[in-house]
């Protein structure tokens, strides 16, 4: 039987990807009174995920929820080839790279394709299907819970493989970066995992078009300070250039 913590972790995971849950399905899957399920279901409405109905609960829905990953695929696509391309300038060939499910990442990967070899270890299986026709590469999944709403794998099994490695890069992205709250993202299921990649790393790269300046996430991720190198498309503010040197993070933008 799961914990209170992992249940509920899967019972938000499930309202995300699929925008309502019911109690009387919940309680059968996880072999807990409705009574339970309705508590974690009153957790999911304190916390501004969902809204209970009669019966179950819907996805609430708030900009802290990510677009479909289609959606961000296809969105600000040159700024996303061109940070790509910045990402390109300092991998060489036979480093080592753990790389999350951002669609961010899905066009760093691509514009890494030229290198013969590469160990690649991510839990996007858009990633893993991009990289799967790369001879020389080493390509490690991580396995894990499949959330479908991002296509990427999660949870203790996911943790566990990131664990057991060490790179030299960890290349991620974030829902948002704030010159007062750091980095977040949009669940907990998906900062875990980031979070280990950050501590396998020697090195933490992220990428973030103009668009995450100054925008807040659900659960945060870290302080900037935790990161060793910000690669975007666009060159930030003097504000954001002066907080970025004074967290002795390496900004890497036009102009620079």
């Amino acid at each position: 039987m799961l914990l209170l913590a992992e249940r509920r972790q899967v019972i938000m995971d499930r309202v995300r990807a699929t925008s309502r849950v019911v109690v009387g399905e919940l309680s059968t899957e996880f072999g807990v009174s409705e009574e339970t399920i309705r508590r974690d279901l009153e957790w999911l409405e304190q916390e501004g995920i969902a809204v209970r109905t009669y019966g179950g609960a819907v996805l609430k829905q708030n900009d802290q929820t990510p677009p479909p990953y289609a959606t961000r695929k296809n969105t600000n696509v040159e700024g996303k080839v061109a940070i790509a391309r910045r990402l390109a300038g300092i991998v060489q060939n036979g480093d080592s790279l753990m790389v999350d499910e951002s669609s961010t990442a899905l066009f760093a990967v691509r514009a890494v394709r030229h290198l013969k070899e590469l160990t690649l270890i991510t839990n996007s299986l858009n990633i893993l299907q991009e990289a799967s026709s790369q001879e020389g590469w080493n390509i490690i999944s991580t396995g894990g819970r499949l959330r479908p709403d991002i296509m990427a794998l999660v949870g203790p099994r996911a943790l566990d493989t990131i664990a057991s490695y060490h790179v030299r890069y960890a290349v991620l992205s974030a829902r948002g970066v704030n010159t007062q709250l750091g980095i977040a993202d949009s669940s907990d299921s998906v900062v875990q995992v980031k979070r280990a990649m950050m501590a396998a790393a020697d090195h933490t790269v992220l990428l973030a078009d103009h668009r995450k300046f100054d925008r807040s996430g659900f659960v945060s991720l870290g302080r900037l300070e935790e990161i060793d190198r910000l690669i975007t498309d666009r060159t930030p503010s003097e504000e954001w250039r002066q907080r970025l040197n004074d967290s002795k993070v390496q900004l890497d933008c036009p102009g620079e």
